[in-house]
């Protein structure tokens, strides 16, 4: 039987939502191709791998070796090749992380093949699947697939919060230990210190409820409007790029191309017209609720409800609304 390999990424141990996500990929590949679904995981693996034993996988390769303790894109295109040879594997999925980015392409190009990066959906076909990539910031989908499914072997990489956790299927998974063979000399860089984000920073990506506010809110002095509603609905705030720019929201709260992915199970659009750059990053959410005076609003061609009207009328009474629900 075939395999679709999953290759997910751990950090401090800890499996991150878009690891997650990819598995949830890999299991629906391999759903239509008939095949098993297995993952890896390089460097520091117990946690990350014990996370996974209640997963519906055929094995967990763990990968360790002192020349893997700390990222480097030589360190894991050589153990990952090592694997990918043994084990035979139809396709490989990665997360789109900066990491994989870095190391993925190279990881595909030892193979002869090429990566099919950031996909957001996978079709089945005759021909074998098609995976689904956005150009031109969404305003295009492209279809692509192995020229020969039958030999080649596929790369590819799905973009944030195109598949869901909550699709990935349960079961049982054995832990099988993946000797790597790597020398220094095959290092050609240093890993210097961990890069450490700010401590105020956000991961909208793993809230499930996001409220998120664009111009239509008019002036700073109004964004308690919206903060209020969000700590109602216990919801994290986000806002679309202009609100960002202008200082109002820390950069890390932005939605977007230019900002973060998310597919929440509820997206709350405030005074957000729905740009194609917005949309981009949030139209993968499970509910979409939006509230705009405009009723020809770009916003409401992805919205699930649409609420035409005053924001400065509709917020303060839905606020109310759902206090009172919850008292």
């Amino acid at each position: 039987m075939s395999t679709v390999l999953v290759v997910v990424e751990q950090k401090n141990g800890v499996l991150g939502r878009i690891s997650l996500e990819a598995l949830a990929a890999g299991q629906a590949l391999a759903g239509m191709l008939g095949a098993e679904c297995a993952a890896s995981i390089l460097g520091n693996t117990t946690a990350a791998a014990n996370e996974l034993t209640s997963k519906a996988i055929s094995r967990i390769y763990t990968l360790e070796h002192p020349l893997l303790t700390h990222y480097t894109p030589d360190g894991y295109c050589a153990a990952l090749q090592q694997l990918i040879k043994t084990s035979s594997p139809a396709y490989v999925i990665f997360p789109h992380t900066y990491q994989v980015r870095d190391f993925a392409p190279a990881l595909a190009a030892r193979f002869s093949q090429s990566l099919i990066s950031d996909v957001v959906a996978i079709q089945p076909g005759d021909s074998g699947p098609t995976f689904v990539r956005q150009l031109f910031q969404g305003k295009l989908n492209a279809g692509y697939r192995r020229a020969n499914p039958d030999t080649a072997l596929g790369f590819v990489s799905v973009q944030a919060g195109s598949f869901r956790v909550e699709d990935l299927q349960s079961g049982t998974a054995m832990v099988e230990p993946f000797s790597v063979e790597l020398d220094a000399l095959q290092i050609r860089t240093t890993p210097g210190e961990p890069f450490r984000e700010s401590a105020q920073t956000v991961d909208l990506g793993a809230a499930p409820i996001i409220v998120s506010v664009g111009r239509g809110i008019r002036e700073q002095e109004n964004m308690p409007l919206v903060e209020s509603l969000a700590q109602a609905l216990g919801a994290e705030l986000a806002a679309s790029r202009p609100i960002c720019d202008a200082g109002w929201l820390p950069i890390e709260r932005q939605v977007g191309s230019s900002g973060q992915t998310v597919a929440p199970k509820l997206y709350l659009a405030v005074g957000i017209s729905g740009a194609i750059q917005h949309l981009v990053g949030m139209k993968g959410s499970k509910a979409i609720i939006a509230i705009n005076k405009d009723e020809n609003a770009p916003i409401f061609e992805v919205a699930d409800y649409g609420v035409v009207g005053d924001l400065f009328e509709i917020v303060p009474e839905l606020t109310k609304a759902i206090l009172a629900a919850k008292s």
